[in-house]
Parts: structure tokens; C-alpha cells; sequence
């Protein structure tokens, strides 16, 4: 691979924004939100650019007895503040917020493409989903209304009825993945801020500016000020944020391995956890053999293939396999790997251990008969978009990339004959997040549907879940609950319910 990194990586640090949360000499030195104050402490953290590498900020690390104090304000104060803004009051503040990211919407670019490694194509995607998460959180209200019970239909709930309500459970944490680091922030904003609740998140160690920068405008725009914090512990640190009775909901999207751990911690709280995945791809002999290929070369390269959603394994019908083979083969070869802040189609790695890890699994795959078709090596965190085809289903099994999730733009090609077979083996995966069944044969797609063991499928699309608009999530080792508009409510509310007793008031004469 010939890469070049023209120059090194700073941030436009011209803005607004930057002047009010951080510190700036030479870089800026960013203050985490607190649930009252901007914090700045003696310690200060590093923040680096997966571009070169290169320390591009820093931030002040808050130690234990801080944060401490930074829950109790959210839970003795931010939540009861949020509990009683009006709803229209909350919709109102997410339209501002949605408002101010459009005003500062290239600055919130600037700092994806440098802090984590993104196209600005892909980068404004982004920033531009998330506006448009924010924009529709009117439509989370479908799922805040409740229930008219009748008692008539039970001779021991006679002259009564209820009222099933849902409520708010308080205090809800988000914990915050590298590969979205401002949509992630915003989506669980807005059903947790929508429905009552103060907010803590925890973004990525790796990339925390898109969350400060979220909290300037989030403050700006009129959330209470004791309702939200930004925590920026590390992976190891964070437990004392998972293991606190005061936080009622966490909401983690992350890996399998960290989810476990979160369970482990967590004791009795409500969990939406969306984890581990990379997908497989069903493509059919009646396929459109163009429109697969191209779609499934997206699915694996798309943000490098850091994405949870991300193609890892295709499955090719026998009598199409060479053909299908030969065209992505074709269309991922024309992908440009590079410096994001150039003409290329996708960016580095989050860091060099990831692109290590992806040379582990090529090497394994090769070990047991694999045959690179495209790509296979890398330069620093940098890894060409790689395709390794592999003989058979039973030996796939055994591979690397079948068994773990490698977030990074490779996936497995195999031919099958009998689908049944191939149901069986991927059902066999301890993932089951999304898949993806290109063809039109009906009644081979319906039985797909039917028996994946999967949150998700998409027709004739690579796996997408874009702003949330259809519900996702996984199964198995692939999360718990749904993430989606309207539906991840109902991890963030409480059902109550409320029985009135009317028994001898003359209200009902029944026969």
C-alpha cells in the first residue's frame, strides 16, 4: 500500500464552539460537561488522530470523586428538572439543539474527519443524520401513550379499570461507540431527553470532541443545566458509572466482549445494548448480479468497515458464484484507501491494534486453504479492502472471521448449493444482528426470513440503520432490545400503572 499524509492533522479550533468548552494554546484542551460546570482538572488526557496518529487535543480528566458528585447532581437534581419540563418544552429544546448543529454543522465535520477518521462525504453524512434524528422526534411520541384497561372482563376486577402510563426512569446512561461518535450521542439523547430522563454519556476514549461539542449546543439550546454530563473515562474506568444504583437505564452500543462485562456490572437495571455483529449476505441465483455486487461492496468497505452492520461473510449460489465473485472483485478494487482528508473513498483504521487484529485474520484464513481475491495488507492502521474466498462452509466455520467480529473492510466469499446448509452455518454464529438476501425467488426469501436468526434483513439492500427510522438490533450475542425512532422508548420508561376502584358507587349495573 502507498500511502501519503501530506500534512499534519490539526483542527479548526476558529469557532464559537471551541472558544466556550475548551482551553486553547497550541491545541485545545477540552472541558468536559459535568451536570453543572465545565470541569477542568491537573490531569490531562491525550487525543489523538487515527489519521497520522498525531496528538491533536487533549482533555481534563475527571477523577472518581468528581464524577461521583456529577451523578448525584444528575440524579438529585438533573432528572427531577427534565421530569418537569413540559413535553412540548423537551421537543422544543431538540428542535434548537437540531437548529444549532445546522449553524455549526462544519465544525461538527471538521472534528469526524479528524478525530476519528471519516470522509468528509462520510462525515457530513453524519452530522446530517444526526439533524435529521433530531428533527424527528416527534415521531418517538407514538410509543409515550398508554392504555385504557377495562375490569368487566374478570368477575374479580368488576367495577374498577386502569390506566397503564409510561414514565420516565430517571437517569439513563449512554455509553458511546467510536465508529459514530455524534449520531450515537444524539439518537439516545433524543429518546431519553424526550421522555424524561437526565443524561449521562460516556462517549469513546478514542474520540470524545463530537460529545463536548454536542454539550455547547445542547446547553445553549436550553437542556437543564444539571440534566446532562459528558464523562470521558476509559473502558477499565468506567464502573463507576455502570455499577451506580442511581443510574436507573443504560444504553450501550459497543462490542459483544464490553457488553458482557456491562451486564456483569450493572446489577438490576433496565439494558438496551446493541452489540457485536458483521452480517451475511445471501445472493441468489435470480439475483441482479450489477446491483448485488456494488450493494454488497458498500456493505463491507462502508466507514472501512467499522460499522456493526457491516458485510463479513457472502454466500453465493453455485450456479452464479463465479460471476458474482468476479464483479466484486471488480467493484472493490476501485475503492481508494487514504488520507480522508484527500480524494479517497475510505480513511484509516480507528487505530493500528484494529488493522493488526484484521492481518491476524487474513493469515488465519489463509492457514486453512483461504485464497485472497482482493486486497489483504496493510500500512500502519491503514488495510486495503479485502475479500478472501474460502472452499467450503465447514471450513469457514473454523476461520477467525467467521468466529469474531473484525471491524474492518474484509469479508469471506463462499458458494453453497443446498440454502437449508446455508441457514444452518450462519445461524451457527454467536452474532445475529442483521443479513442481507439478494434475489427475487419468494419463496426462497421467505424462508430465509423465516429461519435467520437474526434482529434485521434486508431485501435486495446491504444492512443500513441509518438514523433509526426502521427498529434494529440483535440477537443471541448481538444486544438486547431495540434501538430504533419510537421503539427505544420503551427502554427508557417505565410502565405504571394506576387501578381505580368504583365497587358499590352505582357506576356499573351489570346484568
Amino acid at each position: 500500500m502507498d500511502i501519503v499524509i501530506r500534512e499534519p492533522v490539526k483542527l479548526n479550533i476558529e469557532s464559537e464552539i471551541f472558544r466556550e468548552i475548551a482551553d486553547i494554546d497550541e491545541i485545545p484542551v477540552f472541558k468536559p460537561y459535568m451536570a453543572d460546570i465545565f470541569y477542568k482538572s491537573k490531569i490531562i488526557a491525550d487525543i489523538k488522530s487515527p489519521i497520522d496518529q498525531s496528538k491533536i487535543a487533549g482533555f481534563f480528566k475527571p477523577d472518581k470523586e468528581s464524577v461521583k458528585l456529577a451523578i448525584e447532581n444528575i440524579h438529585s437534581k438533573g432528572k427531577t428538572q427534565v421530569r418537569n419540563l413540559p413535553g412540548e418544552k423537551r421537543i422544543e429544546i431538540i428542535q434548537k439543539i437540531a437548529d444549532l448543529m445546522e449553524v455549526f454543522a462544519d465544525d461538527f465535520v471538521d472534528v469526524l474527519v479528524k478525530n476519528t477518521g471519516k470522509t468528509y462525504s462520510s462525515a457530513r453524512g453524519e452530522v446530517e443524520g444526526s439533524i435529521d434524528r433530531l428533527r424527528r422526534a416527534h415521531l418517538d411520541l407514538k410509543r409515550m401513550q398508554g392504555d385504557f384497561v377495562p375490569g368487566d372482563w374478570d368477575e374479580h376486577t368488576l367495577e374498577s379499570e386502569a390506566i397503564i402510563k409510561r414514565e420516565p426512569y430517571g437517569v439513563v446512561l449512554a455509553i458511546v461507540p467510536f465508529n459514530y461518535p455524534l449520531f450515537d450521542v444524539v439518537n439516545k439523547f433524543v429518546y431519553s431527553f424526550l421522555s424524561g430522563n437526565a443524561v449521562i454519556v460516556k462517549p469513546a476514549s478514542a474520540n470524545p470532541i463530537a460529545s463536548f461539542c454536542f454539550s455547547f449546543i445542547a446547553l445553549k439550546a436550553g437542556v437543564p443545566e444539571n440534566a446532562l454530563a459528558i464523562i470521558p473515562l476509559s473502558g477499565k474506568e468506567s464502573g463507576v458509572l455502570v455499577e451506580d444504583s442511581r443510574i436507573n437505564v443504560i444504553s450501550f452500543t459497543g462490542s459483544s466482549k464490553t457488553g458482557k462485562e456491562v451486564i456483569k456490572k450493572a446489577g438490576i437495571k433496565q439494558l438496551v445494548m446493541e452489540l457485536g455483529g458483521g452480517d451475511p449476505a445471501f445472493v441468489l441465483e435470480d439475483a441482479d448480479i450489477e446491483i448485488s455486487a456494488s450493494k454488497i461492496a458498500t456493505g463491507i468497505t462502508s466507514f472501512s468497515g467499522q460499522r456493526c452492520d457491516a458485510i463479513k461473510i457472502v454466500l453465493v449460489e453455485n450456479s452464479i458464484y463465479d460471476h458474482v465473485k468476479e464483479r466484486i472483485i471488480n467493484e472493490l478494487s476501485k475503492i481508494k484507501v487514504g488520507d480522508p482528508r484527500e480524494n479517497t473513498d475510505i480513511g484509516p483504521l480507528i487505530d493500528e491494534r484494529t488493522a493488526i487484529l484484521f492481518e491476524k485474520a487474513v493469515e488465519d484464513a489463509l492457514n486453512k486453504g483461504g485464497k485472497i481475491l482482493v486486497g489483504g495488507s496493510r500500512w500502519r492502521n491503514y488495510v486495503e479492502p479485502t475479500l478472501v474466498e474460502i472452499d467450503d462452509m465447514e471450513t469457514m466455520k473454523t476461520t477467525m472471521m467467521f468466529q469474531e467480529e473484525i471491524f474492518a473492510p474484509i469479508a469471506l466469499i463462499v458458494a453453497f448449493g443446498n440454502l437449508d446448509y446455508a441457514i444452518k452455518t450462519v445461524n451457527e454464529r454467536k452474532y445475529g444482528l442483521d443479513a442481507a438476501i439478494f434475489g427475487k425467488d419468494i419463496n426462497k426469501i421467505r424462508k430465509l426470513v423465516r429461519l435467520l436468526d437474526v434482529g434485521a434483513i434486508y431485501i435486495n439492500e446491504y444492512p443500513r440503520h441509518g438514523i433509526g427510522y426502521y427498529p434494529f438490533g440483535g440477537r443471541k450475542e448481538s444486544g438486547i432490545g431495540r434501538e430504533g425512532i419510537g421503539y427505544s422508548i420503551e427502554y427508557v420508561t417505565a410502565i405504571k400503572t394506576i387501578v381505580y376502584n368504583y365497587k358499590g358507587k352505582g357506576i356499573w349495573e351489570y346484568m
